[in-house]
């Protein structure tokens, strides 16, 4: 029997991105809306701590359409000053609490932000920069130790009220948040996020994830990235609980999951990836789990099997992009049976996709056909901050044109193969790396691995692949290139093998090829 699967038209709030909190609160005040270490805020709380912000903003001269960075890691502060922006009618520019200062003095003067919501323990890395970001006015300090001109979060919000501030009036397409793209060539750039984006995208989520009330949701996924923002916002607008961790720490993570009866678990592919191989994994119980949700990167199948064997958790797997709030596509929940482990999924609610030539990017393909992959919806971001020509670039006629490269089944499933951009030409033949990676992973003795393309005499390029053995494996270039030979074809085959500790990556998972590529051209 052929099963299919379609999923209906759903209506909009138009409301702006605030009052998804006011939502959650109003149904279920008194739920538990966030847990971390021992904090516990019901919705009641949350709303009633996000009016006294909004209020000290207001008071700080901090308005509509103002910038306002959050430097800092998970923690409940941070969303309440998510919604608080909000609620002022500024836009939240998250951060990575990564970043050193050059990245720092970069995005606060890109943003030209007049306020900045820094953890305690990354105030020295502002203060460094704060000479040379001439729009910065207020830096408000999560923790202790707010030395003047530095303003204590706490402080602020005990000298408020908790009532409403007074409503200011918000369009839906004016802007929420200002992330920025992980700028995997040049500098990274600004994505303008709106009202009406977030609010479709979070209800979007909500429905594809069959979200409740009375779910409760493991996010140690950072706020600062795109997914995390949809993680938070969705679980806000639905009334359930957040059990928030800083950063994966896969001990106390078991813990959590296990001692709050979590029911879903947000992953990128490292943590699986490390779940799978962790000997550990066997003491913990989690029954409670309904579904584990993988986004951010492509996973390896066989890597989605291994975990639903050792846990019976299944594993889904999703898509998006932070232009696209983030979320576009996810594999069924509802039924196993509609879930194809190595594809991205169907698209979400009200949203189109189409694959078209690379080289033109004008011809639409057919099912099966590798190409871009372009989305069009309710999501997809208003464009670029301070980026026209970028902007035009990636929005043509309604579709974002991704740089992701795929293809789409007859029955509208999304396979992605490859960044448009980290393709490896071979004699003319396209190599996507991440289906080589694919299989590697697949190996018993390997634990990572990364493809790019060395540049080649004769060939153009060749994939040459960076492998992590497991600990104790004695794993050859030899045993790497017999592996794959025979299960791709030989101009897929790597032409060289390197062992390393580690593959580089973001902190949501994605391979920095470009690190690989620039070391490359640093041996040469």
């Amino acid at each position: 029997m052929s099963l299919t699967f379609f999923r209906p038209p759903l209506d909009y709030p138009r409301i702006p991105y605030d009052r998804m909190l006011s939502h959650g609160a109003g149904r279920y005040p008194e739920n538990v809306a966030v847990v971390f270490r021992d904090v516990s805020l019901t919705y009641r709380e949350l709303e009633a701590l996000t009016n006294r912000f909004a209020r000290a903003l207001t008071r700080l001269g901090v308005g509509k359409g103002a910038r306002v960075c959050l430097l800092t890691t998970n923690c409940p502060e941070y969303v309440v000053a998510f919604y608080a922006i909000a609620r002022v009618g500024a836009v939240a520019s998250p951060m990575n609490p990564s970043y050193r200062e050059r990245e720092i003095e970069y995005q606060l003067n890109d943003t030209e932000a007049v306020a900045v919501v820094v953890h305690a323990d990354l105030v020295p890395l502002v203060e460094a920069v704060r000479a040379r970001t001439r729009h910065l006015r207020h830096v408000i300090v999560i923790g202790p130790d707010a030395s003047p001109p530095a303003r204590s979060f706490a402080e602020l919000i005990a000298d408020e009220s908790p009532a409403p501030p007074p409503r200011v009036e918000i369009h839906e397409d004016e802007l929420v948040a200002l992330p920025y793209s992980s700028g995997t060539t040049g500098l990274p750039k600004g994505v303008m996020i709106s009202h009406k984006n977030l609010v479709t995208n979070n209800i979007q989520f909500v429905a594809c994830i069959r979200l409740r009330d009375s779910d409760r949701l493991m996010l140690f996924l950072p706020f600062y990235h795109i997914y995390g923002t949809m993680l938070m916002g969705a679980a806000v607008h639905t009334g359930a609980t957040c059990v928030l961790m800083e950063r994966f720490e896969p001990v106390e993570c078991m813990q959590l999951v296990q001692r709050h009866r979590v029911t879903l678990f947000f992953v990128v592919p490292p943590v699986i990836l490390m779940l799978s191989n962790w000997p550990e994994l066997a003491k913990y119980d989690l029954s409670s789990l309904r579904l584990t949700m993988v986004g951010a990167a492509p996973v390896a199948p066989e890597l989605s099997r291994r975990f639903r064997q050792l846990t019976g958790v299944p594993v889904l797997q999703g898509y998006g992009m932070t232009e696209a709030s983030p979320l576009t596509h996810l594999n069924p929940v509802h039924d196993e049976r509609l879930n194809v482990l190595d594809s991205a999924g169907l698209v979400a609610h009200d949203t189109e996709h189409r694959v078209v030539d690379i080289e033109t990017g004008e011809r639409v393909l057919g099912p099966g056909e590798i190409g871009e992959i372009c989305i069009r919806g309710p999501q997809i971001m208003r464009g670029y901050w301070k980026a026209p020509e970028a902007t035009a670039a990636a929005l043509r006629e309604g579709w974002y044109y991704s740089g992701d490269i795929g293809c789409v089944d007859e029955r509208g499933y999304l396979y992605i193969r490859d960044r448009k951009k980290e393709m490896i030409k071979f004699k003319g033949f396209g190599i996507a790396p991440a289906e080589i990676e694919a299989l590697l992973l697949e190996h018993p003795a390997v634990a990572d691995a990364a493809v790019i393309g060395k540049p080649h005499p004769e060939a153009g390029e060749i994939p040459k692949a960076f492998v992590v053995r497991k600990p104790g494996q004695a794993l050859t270039a030899a045993d790497v290139v017999a592996f794959v030979k025979g299960r791709l074809a030989n101009y897929k085959i790597p032409g060289e093998v390197e062992f390393v500790d580690a593959i580089p990556k973001t902190p949501s998972g994605k391979i920095l090829r470009r690190v690989l590529k620039e070391r490359e051209l640093g041996k040469s």
